[in-house]
């Protein structure tokens, strides 16, 4: 466990090599710098938690040096791990790795594949500080690292301004989610007189007042910022825009980092957000929410990145739902399994992308079935766990363990009933767009000729998710669920008469999704044309419309922030008083010109113009004379 600073320090000496080296260095060089590091971190990480498992300690903490002291407030540079850090390094190091290998054969021949690898290291090693740090001031720094992270990747692109925007819109949304965590710091701070995590989660039933006004303002910081990282309404806009980077960044943010940050904060913090049910209820609501419009979102777009990102959206919403119903073990092993399947589907379509020359429209794929069985076996696989495909895949195993827990919580709490049928609908349309977007991609009409992938670094990490997204990946879920209990995550706790009510619940879930699976297969295998039908229609095409723009987010912000700070810009942008100072400068500039504009080299002019300049002394002499009588 003494090796654990080694976890972060690899990924950060890598992100030194690549920046230093930069164009200098050879697409080889940079992969070994690159994929090794991470891949460095992976083995330490697992040395770390295999030390710490058997130890028999249910905490670790490895105090490195203080940050800063200013006024008795010192946070240190330390490590803490527990079960909960110890699931989020393994994700992190593990999924990230695969995706670095994988990444390595992707990027080949783009410019910038240094630099690329210096931003994914830097990614990872930010992500690392976020779960490992032991206090939330360090917490913040890795979270601040991921932002910055995220605009660099996202942005990779940037001779494109549609990407730079991209990256700017993704920066900003989150950076207003980042106040709201750092106003909850202060209050934190303000409460407890310390920001360390372990302090707070033990000591918040001691020093806060449950459902207080305080409380409550604390715990609705805490998840608005969580909110942000995490793309949930109202701050989901950036995500689908984020697929401007390059498919291994998708992976990476969607998969094991960035939008996993929001979940793991509000179980880090789980003591905090009790002593206020009524948060609680509202982030179950908005997860609610937010899987619901990302499912109608998903099931019309034509990008099979931005797909891919609107299901991640529903995903997320489902974890939420699982904290704000106090199932935290439940919605961290969902989160544990969609990294293992999105992970899979993101890195398998952009193995599908390079397939059709780097088109992203599955309308304009098609037939790829034919042209390679192993990447559609990948995306059955990972479709099949995104869709919770009973027994065969990790995300049933996942996902209707949250919705039967769900379903007990609504047994005393009414909301919690109401969500239970909001998540059953989800799953609902998730079987729809996942069954519509392999059958367009592998059955559809080929639109665009076939371009042959091979290369172990391709199908290694393919291979190797497609199988933890699987049922092998649910023998996962005892351990896992044994290393939470171990860091004291509450166990969500069913009363013997609710547990047949608990798997009725569940089983009804399965098939409403299994129904979900043959209405897609009805719609877009027997009735496509009538589909293509109605969407002709005004009635079709406005509803398409509506779901297209993910219910008008983007416009109503654009009208309602954006172009109202715009305007109060071009009001109050000048300083009245730079525009004072710079009369003198503007004078002397235009006599400067006054003068430079006289310089014409004629003699006549000249003579003129002292003839005049004589004229008009005698003028001001006369009147002189004439006033002074």
């Amino acid at each position: 466990m003494s090796y654990l600073y080694l976890t972060v320090l690899f990924p950060l000496i890598g992100f030194i090599l690549l920046a230093a080296g930069r164009d200098k260095l050879s697409e080889n060089v940079a992969a070994v710098i690159g994929v090794g590091s991470v891949g460095l971190s992976a083995l330490f990480a697992l040395i770390a938690g295999m030390a710490f498992t058997t130890s028999g300690q249910q905490v670790f903490v490895q105090n490195l040096w203080t940050w800063f002291n200013v006024g008795g407030f010192a946070p240190g540079i330390s490590l803490h791990l527990d079960g909960l850090s110890l699931l989020m390094m393994g994700m992190i190091t593990g999924v990230g790795f695969l995706i670095h290998i994988f990444a390595s054969w992707y990027m080949r021949g783009e410019e910038g594949y240094a630099r690329f690898f210096s931003y994914f290291n830097l990614f990872v090693a930010s992500m690392l500080v976020l779960v490992l740090g032991d206090n939330l001031a360090l917490l913040f720094l890795g979270w601040e690292g991921v932002g910055l992270c995220s605009y660099l990747l996202i942005g990779f692109y940037y001779a494109n301004p549609a990407n730079g925007w991209a990256a700017i819109k993704a920066f900003t949304v989150t950076r207003v989610g980042d106040v709201f965590l750092l106003i909850a710091l202060f209050l934190l701070y303000q409460q407890f007189g310390t920001l360390n995590t372990q302090y707070i989660v033990e000591h918040a039933a001691e020093v806060m007042t449950k459902s207080s006004s305080l409380t409550i303002w604390t715990a609705l910081m805490l998840f608005l910022g969580a909110a942000g990282k995490s793309a949930q309404i109202p701050l989901q806009t950036w995500l689908a825009d984020a697929m401007a980077g390059p498919t291994p960044v998708s992976a990476l943010i969607h998969a094991a980092t960035m939008v996993t940050a929001g979940v793991y904060l509000c179980c880090r913090l789980f003591s905090v957000f009790e002593l206020a049910p009524e948060v609680m209820q509202f982030i179950s609501v908005t997860g609610a929410v937010t899987l619901l419009v990302a499912g109608f979102a998903a099931l019309v777009q034509t990008d099979i990145k931005r797909i891919l990102a609107y299901s991640t959206m529903s995903q997320l919403g489902y974890m939420f739902m699982a904290v704000g119903a106090e199932a935290y073990q439940a919605g961290l092993f969902h989160m544990l399994a969609h990294a293992f399947f999105k992970a899979l589907l993101f890195l398998s379509s952009g193995a599908v992308i390079l397939a059709y020359h780097h088109e992203q429209n599955i309308f304009k794929m098609g037939g790829l079935f034919k042209r390679n069985k192993f990447l559609f076996a990948c995306f059955a696989i990972g479709g099949g766990a995104l869709a919770a495909i009973p027994f065969l895949t990790i995300g049933f195993f996942s996902k209707d363990a949250i919705l039967g827990e769900v379903w007990v919580q609504g047994q005393s709490i009414a909301l919690y009933h109401t969500l239970y049928w909001v998540g059953v609908a989800g799953a609902f349309l998730t079987s729809i767009y996942t069954f519509r977007l392999i059958w367009v991609v592998f059955f559809g009409q080929e639109n665009t000729p076939y371009h042959e992938i091979k290369g172990a670094t391709y199908w290694a990490p393919l291979g190797i998710l497609a199988v933890l997204s699987t049922f092998v990946g649910a023998v996962l879920k005892a351990p896992v669920a044994g290393i939470l209990n171990t860091a004291k995550i509450p166990e969500f706790h069913v009363a013997e008469q609710f547990v047949e009510g608990m798997h009725g619940a569940e089983h009804l879930a399965v098939g409403i999704a299994l129904v979900g699976l043959v209405v897609g297969i009805a719609l877009f295998t027997f009735a496509y044309g009538a589909v293509k039908s109605f969407a002709q229609t005004s009635l079709g095409s406005g509803l398409a419309h509506i779901c297209r723009t993910a219910f008008g987010f983007d416009a109503l912000y654009d009208i309602v922030f954006v172009k109202p700070y715009l305007f109060f810009a071009k009001i109050f942008g000048r300083d009245p008083i730079d525009g004072l100072w710079l009369v003198l400068p503007a004078l002397v500039k235009g006599g400067n010109s006054f003068t430079s504009s006289r310089q014409t080299g004629s003699l006549r002019e000249y003579a003129s113009s002292m003839s005049l300049g004589v004229v008009v002394l005698l003028m001001i002499l006369i009147v002189i004379q004439v006033v002074g009588k």
